[in-house]
């Protein structure tokens, strides 16, 4: 199978009954952290699939309880060949976070993780518009094959924002001191929510959104009254 088809297959399974508490929980819990998306929004889709991977391969209804992807895995491994199931288990190490690109080739990218600083390279074989050494992005990495791919969501942040989202990372870092933990889900909600304000409100200026300093940071959007 290619990674289309083993996520595919995972999905159908997972989201087979759309009432599964387990798939209303993990759709409530991670809009309310990112923020609600509407079909007019332009990064409905790319959002949509970002709640869905979370559902699969993040979301735990309890402490301890098993992912979307553990839970498949215990209950179809009697029908997957092992290379199957070898493929499903490597896709539970994939790499959620905040990159920027390092540099663009043909059929590849590198990027570098904003909090470790470690460098990966992502194979991509479509050219991606608008990408650009430099870039900031939200992005989930998929193992496959041996390879590093990217997944169905990707969020970019503004290019005038960068310095201000670098230099939040670098406190983050800071305040965690050397041996803890910086709060990486948080941010990436935060610039979530502040990315999606900036998509719905055009006429708010990018320094009032991409403010780290305030609490206002913090509210999710919500579509202006009509």
């Amino acid at each position: 199978m290619t990674l289309a088809e083993l996520h595919e297959r995972l999905l159908s399974w997972a989201s087979a009954d759309a009432q599964d508490p387990r798939l209303l929980a993990a759709r409530q819990d991670h809009f309310a952290r990112y923020g609600e998306p509407h079909e007019e929004d332009q990064s409905y889709e790319l959002r949509m699939n970002g709640m869905l991977e979370a559902y699969l391969f993040d979301f735990r209804p309890a402490p301890g309880a098993p992912t979307a992807l553990e839970r498949f895995l215990e209950s179809q491994a009697a029908a997957l060949t092992a290379e199957e199931v070898a493929a499903f288990r490597a896709l539970g190490a994939n790499r959620h976070g905040l990159y920027q690109v390092r540099k663009l080739e043909p059929g590849s990218i590198r990027l570098r993780d904003a909090f470790t600083e470690e460098e990966c390279d992502v194979t991509e074989r479509r050219q991606v518009a608008g990408l650009a050494k430099g870039d900031l992005l939200e992005a989930r990495l998929m193992p496959f094959d041996g390879r590093l791919w990217f997944s169905g969501a990707f969020l970019y942040q503004p290019r005038e924002a960068r310095p201000r989202i670098l230099a939040e990372v670098k406190r983050l870092k800071k305040a965690a001191g050397k041996h803890g933990r910086p709060d990486q889900a948080g941010l990436l909600a935060t610039l979530s929510r502040m990315a999606f304000k900036l998509e719905r409100y055009r006429n708010v200026r990018l320094e009032s959104i991409y403010d780290f300093s305030v609490d206002q940071r913090a509210m999710t959007p919500r579509p202006a009254k009509k």
